[in-house]
Parts: C-alpha cells; sequence; structure tokens
C-alpha cells in the first residue's frame, strides 16, 4: 500500500490505453444510487407484497442487513483492498483495484466502485444469503445493498463535501487519517465501529483534525 498521496488535488490520470475499458474506470457518484437504489426497494417489497413477511419482520431483517453490511465494508477494505499481491503483476492489480484511491486520495471520478465489479459481487453475495437465510435473504440483502450505498456516498461525500457536524468530522477525519497519516489503521470508512472492537483504530496520540486538514489545504 502506498504510504504517501501523490496529489491532493482532484486530477485523474488514464488508466488503460483502450477507451472502451477507460470509460468504466470513471464513475460519477450518484450512479451507484441510481443503480442500487431501485434494487434495494423490490427487495423490501419483495418481502412484503411477495413473500408475505410483516413490516416489523422486514424492518428487523433490514436493519441486521445494514450491520452486516458495515462489517463486510470493514473486511473488504483491510483485507482485500489492502492487500498487496507479489509480482509486478500483483502490484498493478493492486493499483487498479485500490492503489491508486492512495496515490489519488481526491479523484472524483474514482471514488465510488464501478457497477461493472459492483452488480456480480451483489450476486454473489445474494446468493450467499439466500443459502444461508432462506426467504429472509430478501430484507436483509436489501439493507446489504442500502448499507453499500451509504457507504458509496458516505466516502465521496468525506472527499469532497464540508459538513460541520460533530458525528460527521468525526467519520471524516478517521478516514482522512488514512489517507495522510497511517494506511494500515482506520478501515471503517461509514463508520469506525468494527475499528474499535478490532483494535484497528488511531490511537489518542495521532494527530488531531485540525492537523490532518492542514494535509489537505
Amino acid at each position: 500500500m502506498a504510504k504517501n498521496f501523490v496529489s491532493n488535488q482532484d486530477v485523474t490520470i488514464r488508466l488503460f490505453k483502450s477507451d472502451f475499458l477507460e470509460f468504466f474506470t470513471r464513475i460519477h457518484f450518484t450512479v451507484p444510487l441510481i443503480v442500487f437504489g431501485p434494487i434495494a426497494a423490490y427487495f423490501v417489497y419483495r418481502s412484503v407484497a411477495t413473500l408475505g413477511l410483516s413490516v416489523a419482520h422486514t424492518a428487523g431483517w433490514y436493519l441486521l442487513g445494514l450491520a452486516v453490511w458495515t462489517l463486510t465494508e470493514y473486511v473488504l477494505h483491510r483485507f482485500a483492498f489492502h492487500y498487496e499481491p507479489p509480482g509486478k503483476v500483483g502490484q498493478r492489480i493492486h493499483f487498479l483495484a485500490h492503489g491508486i484511491h492512495h496515490d489519488y486520495p481526491m479523484d472524483s471520478w474514482r471514488l465510488v466502485m464501478p457497477p461493472i465489479i459492483a452488480l456480480p459481487l451483489a450476486a454473489m453475495f445474494y446468493s450467499l444469503f439466500l443459502l444461508i437465510f432462506g426467504t429472509h435473504a430478501s430484507p436483509l440483502f436489501a439493507g446489504f445493498v442500502t448499507g453499500y450505498v451509504c457507504y458509496d456516498l458516505t466516502h465521496y461525500a468525506i472527499h469532497h463535501f464540508n459538513m460541520h457536524s460533530r458525528l460527521w468530522l468525526a467519520i471524516k477525519n478517521h478516514h482522512m487519517k488514512l489517507h495522510f497519516q497511517n494506511p494500515e489503521r482506520g478501515f471503517g470508512v461509514s463508520s469506525p465501529l468494527w475499528d474499535v472492537i478490532f483494535r484497528t483504530n488511531f490511537p489518542s496520540k495521532e494527530k488531531t483534525k485540525s492537523e490532518v486538514e492542514e494535509h489537505m489545504a
């Protein structure tokens, strides 16, 4: 994992010579909401209208799906995105998957996952939930997908929106420390919960929010 960022400006670089391939690497931050919002809504509707689950039952499993997403986000970020395979090919794969974000953290076109990757992963998770939970997979998956959309939008907002609530600043500061100080901690993006549980949070002696924001100026 790159330990020094290349640029803190909203700049991008070309990844492929092919215009066709390059097209799929640049995604507007609203795309996950446009693609996965209707999917989440459908599975909520299906839970009640088709599967006959009560509203309360659906809501409970939906909330569980949100919780499952937060853990999945942490595990994927820590063990998949930050894993560096050996060799030049491995380094190239890592750079394309996540390393570019650490070198160009303010690149507004590469802050959310392309649907060409996200949709197959979503199908895989739904199949797994269906195998384990049966009919309850629908509301669980709806909550899981909602969590994913919130994660993508939160990640974009952290890098490009200015908000002033104490909660928002805590989330933003947590993620910026990963980028500008220590890339081996702070794997939770939308929440630091699992970093606290698994002890990958930043020590209290780490730089304060104002110090981290100075790196972004």
